[in-house]
């Protein structure tokens, strides 16, 4: 009997241990920090809140339907709006800034180009928003810009729309430009000089040629802009002064003010959800050939 054991083991070591081996780390490590808090977040999302503000699990789905009938599903529209503006403003600036740093700078100054661009992501996201804030406030660095060009009532910035698009854009620009240009790194220049010596017209070269040709780098650029963008609390409730509920400022609330963990977590649920349809979307189209398109 333990003969057979012996080679059963002999057997599934043989078989199985190179893969499994090379996958345990990552196995653990996603089982640990994802997979876990992602099932006690959608227990938590089932139960509900008593009297005293204590969690009781159970099985209801009372969470959602007050999310998504009540006053709140606003707060994910005004999330997705500003999610997909922030993307379309770093897409139409990242791929001009990536057009320009793979076609236009020498190859020697490229790396020196994108250390200035990364430089600012060396410190903390907190203190780049502070920053901004400090330029944007109505006794700050472009107030004091205006008033010495000759505008003696600026417009106030700070507290506005504008200054959260102006932090998301200046926050998530880089992780737009990062894939597009390695994109644009690996074209071949021979395709755009075979393309003018058949007669296509530079529109034609850029819509049949580097367009597709680059569309992997777009595709995973607006999906590294729109997760994070979705669900950042932190630049609407400075810069923007706390003045609109985002979906991430509600989720923050919930848990740290209201302390209804169960609603919290049913939202949670609700945009993890959604981060996991992009991530589908991405993970769909990432290996498709767009130059046969």
């Amino acid at each position: 009997m333990l003969g057979a054991y012996e080679r059963g083991v002999t057997y599934l070591q043989a078989k199985w241990r190179p893969g499994l081996l090379t996958l345990l780390p990552a196995g653990i490590y996603l089982a640990v920090f994802m997979v876990v808090p992602l099932c006690i977040l959608l227990v938590f999302s089932l139960g509900f809140r008593d009297e005293l503000g204590r969690i009781c699990l159970g099985f209801s789905f009372s969470n959602y339907v007050r999310f998504f009938t009540g006053p709140y599903l606003g707060t994910l529209w005004r999330s997705l709006i500003l999610a997909m503006s922030t993307t379309v403003v770093c897409l139409v600036l990242g791929f001009l800034l990536s057009l320009w740093l793979a076609f236009c700078v020498p190859k020697k100054r490229q790396n020196l180009m994108m250390m200035l661009l990364l430089m600012p992501m060396w410190t903390s996201f907190l203190l780049r928003i502070y920053a901004w804030m400090i330029i944007l406030r109505p006794t700050g660095l472009l107030t004091e810009f205006m008033h010495f060009v000759g505008c003696a009532n600026p417009m106030p910035i700070l507290y506005t729309p504008g200054a959260i698009m102006l932090g998301m854009v200046y926050n998530y620009l880089p992780y737009m430009i990062l894939p597009v240009f390695a994109a644009f790194e690996k074209l071949d220049l021979k395709l755009l000089e075979a393309g003018a010596d058949l007669g296509a017209t530079p529109w034609q070269s850029f819509c049949r040629i580097t367009l597709p040709l680059s569309a992997r780098g777009i595709v995973a650029g607006v999906i590294m802009v729109f997760i994070p963008s979705l669900g950042d609390y932190v630049t609407p409730d400075l810069l923007g002064g706390a003045k609109t509920m985002f979906i991430g400022n509600l989720i923050q609330n919930q848990f740290l003010t209201v302390r209804d963990w169960a609603f919290g977590s049913a939202v949670s649920t609700v945009l993890i959800i959604i981060v996991a349809a992009a991530v589908f979307v991405y993970l769909k189209y990432a290996d498709t050939d767009f130059s046969k398109a």
